[in-house]
């Protein structure tokens, strides 16, 4: 018969692995280099970045003669001055506010609601609507058809729908959103519907407030989709420029002839026109800060709403 012998908490945390103080050689070179190598990843992922910042700031004479640098030698603001140098970069910086928050309510609402309906074993028909979201999965109207329902049938060409509600529901989303709820237990949703609570105060009061990470982890989704696109107010809103995002405006700044420069230098005689290069790179820094500034605060729950969400089910 054999006899087990048991463990003090001292011996269990020296036993642990390296990071006691009792860690081999092996395993501290080990952290060390993991260390160095994610460093290096983290450094060379930034890098791109640190430099477009840095090009936008910079002379046409060193972007020229520099292929790569972090500090610009001489510090110009011009190519910000040419960007905002046009009343509609705030309208449509306005534009982009409206539509990025309303169409991230809009797909939140309706992933959310019919992901809830297609957890429920008890739907009827619900086979039926999960293979009409799997099968949308892999196949796709195309851009002609598409457009014919928008803009025709629908007629919603021209206004702040056309590029709302083509894409309500990420079908990917919708099926990870599903897998999320089907892992809260039903013992919690079961007391709450003795106790009198229909399946929408269910939703509101049970479900919701434990869905808050795989909520703001596929609000972010969707609001950096909103925020980059472009393509669907160039083809859907062609008489209504007062409603361009601001993605559609600064591409239209980067294609601008020479004579809006030359407009501006005639108006301000110690304007110095700009290198396209340097347009570009500060037309990426004033796209990719707003949203990067909301990313921080959801930071917290997105590794934590994408694993439980993507294990669960």
């Amino acid at each position: 018969m054999t006899q087990t012998k048991a463990i003090s908490p001292n011996q269990r945390k020296e036993s642990s692995g390296p990071v006691g103080q009792n860690a081999t050689v092996g395993s501290r070179i080990f952290d060390v280099l993991n260390y160095v190598f994610l460093s290096l990843i983290a450094f060379t992922t930034l890098l791109p970045f640190i430099y477009i910042i840095g090009a936008s700031f910079a002379t046409e004479y060193e972007l020229a003669t520099r292929p790569m640098f972090i500090i610009p030698q001489d510090v110009t603001v011009n190519a910000y001055r040419f960007i905002f140098s046009s009343n509609k970069i705030l309208q449509g910086f306005g534009n982009s506010v409206f539509i990025t928050v309303c169409g991230t309510a809009i797909n939140l609402f309706f992933t959310v609601t019919m992901a809830y309906a297609i957890s429920k074993k008890r739907l009827r028909g619900r086979n039926f609507f999960l293979n009409m979201v799997i099968f949308s999965m892999f196949f796709s109207g195309g851009m002609i058809p598409g457009y014919i329902v928008v803009a025709n049938i629908l007629g919603l060409k021209n206004t702040y729908w056309s590029v709302l509600l083509p894409g309500a529901i990420s079908a990917y989303n919708l099926m990870i959103v599903k897998n999320f709820f089907q892992g809260i237990p039903q013992e919690l949703e079961e007391s709450a519907s003795i106790d009198g609570c229909t399946d929408i105060g269910v939703l509101w009061k049970i479900v919701l407030p434990l869905s808050l990470p795989v909520l703001a982890t596929f609000g972010l989704f969707y609001a950096v989709g909103h925020w980059n696109a472009y393509f669907g107010a160039m083809i859907y809103m062609t008489g209504a420029k007062q409603k361009w995002p601001l993605q559609v405006l600064l591409r239209e700044l980067i294609i601008m002839s020479n004579g809006s420069a030359g407009d501006m230098a005639n108006m301000d005689p110690d304007f110095v026109q700009p290198p396209e290069q340097s347009i570009k790179m500060a037309v990426i820094v004033v796209s990719t800060i707003p949203i990067m500034c909301v990313y921080p605060f959801l930071q917290k729950y997105f590794v934590k709403g994408v694993m439980v969400g993507a294990l669960k089910g």
